[in-house]
């Protein structure tokens, strides 16, 4: 019988021990030295911007900690700053790809083709074909991929960014060089942006962007597993199962709450930065430049007090202005601020204004005072 339990205690040893190395062999990868050719910053910048012509599918995880409430009709972007975010990508050019949002329960796909896209819901067994292209729309997860946020934020970082080379690091089992970039825009809320990019092709595989101060990044977003790929039009192209359903659906008609916009004019100016964007027929404006850009969108009615009070709930800091109080959300990264204009200049014409953006709260706070002290205005 000993003879028996020594053996039995030696063959699940090894079992044991089989399984711990098993275990160990993911991080022990990611421990190996790494390798990239010598790069300078300036040739990492180039790759980044120049990474959208690469054809490529993986899996990667955005995770961002921007701590804002869930506000009534934006509930979908508010998810993709707070918590995690799981991609299966593939990509054949900018114009054509396809992304799915994974969850525990369902997925919602989206297809990109040259004149419309497609967004296939599991949960309601629905594919909505999108016609058109809207000026101005809210974020989407696949916004968050390394490479399309990579890009994007080095170039609205500009030329003033201070650039540097970080040490090389392993990201999806590949080796990468790193680069910092530091914005120079005093009011901007972003401290600096790391990004790791494939020593081979010069795709981003992991981007980290941090607020001024912080040690932590407020969002993370990063490849577990990416490679190149043939683009494949069946991947490429939506599939109806039978018994499925199917609408058509115009790009402004999924904005939300941007369909309750009000009839204003936005002024020229504000907090001392000049409107850049002010889409046709749309009370939008998107004012300042590169990483201290923010948006202004006047909602009216019902819709925009649903919108105060749900920032209220959420404990957003109350704020007052002449003519105006509101709620400001501070999060990292991202500043919001609403205000309602307490003496609208007609009883039918009540207004909330949405400030929201990379620029501090302290600029969008004067914006919004600024808003409420002129006259409502109806084109």
């Amino acid at each position: 019988m000993r003879v028996i339990r020594r053996r039995l205690g030696w063959r699940w040893a090894v079992v044991a021990g089989g399984l711990a190395v098993l275990c160990a062999l993911p991080a022990l990868a990611q421990a190996r030295p790494v390798h990239a050719p010598a790069v300078t910053a300036a040739q990492l910048r180039s790759r980044i911007l120049n990474s959208g012509r690469i054809s490529y599918s993986g899996y990667a995880e955005s995770n961002a900690t921007f701590g804002l409430p869930s506000l009534p009709g934006l509930s979908d972007v508010t998810s993709l700053l707070d918590g995690v975010t799981r991609m299966q990508v593939w990509q054949a050019s900018p114009s054509r790809w396809r992304v799915d949002v994974l969850s525990d329960t369902s997925e919602r796909d989206t297809y990109q083709q040259a004149r419309s896209s497609y967004v296939w819901d599991s949960g309601s067994e629905l594919l909505t074909r999108i016609v058109g292209h809207s000026t101005v729309r809210l974020p989407q997860a696949a916004d968050f991929l390394p490479p399309s946020l990579a890009s994007r934020l080095v170039r609205e970082a500009g030329a003033r960014a201070r650039l540097s080379v970080l040490a090389p690091r392993r990201v999806a089992g590949q080796a990468t060089s790193g680069l910092r970039v530091v914005p120079a825009d005093p009011a901007s809320t972003v401290g600096r942006i790391d990004i790791w990019v494939a020593a081979g092709n010069g795709l981003p595989l992991d981007v980290q962007v941090y607020a001024k101060g912080a040690r932590q990044p407020a969002l993370e977003t990063h490849f577990f597993q990416v490679s190149h790929w043939r683009p494949d039009r069946a991947t490429l192209t939506p599939q109806r199962g039978p018994g499925t359903g199917y609408t058509t659906a115009t790009a402004s008609s999924l904005a939300g709450e941007l369909s309750h916009l009000a009839p204003v004019l936005l002024p020229v100016k504000l907090a001392g930065q000049h409107v850049r964007i002010i889409p046709d027929l749309l009370p939008i404006g998107i004012y300042g430049q590169g990483l201290s850009t923010f948006a202004v969108l006047a909602i009216s009615g019902s819709a925009g007090q649903r919108l105060l009070s749900g920032a209220q709930t959420a404990g957003g800091t109350p704020i007052s202005a002449t003519n105006g109080t509101g709620v400001a959300v501070s999060s990292p990264l991202v500043s919001v601020v609403l205000m309602h204009r307490d003496r609208p200049a007609r009883p039918d014409f009540d207004e909330t204004y949405l400030l929201a953006g990379l620029a501090t709260r302290q600029t969008l706070e004067q914006a919004a005072a600024t808003l409420v002290s002129r006259p409502g205005e109806a084109f």
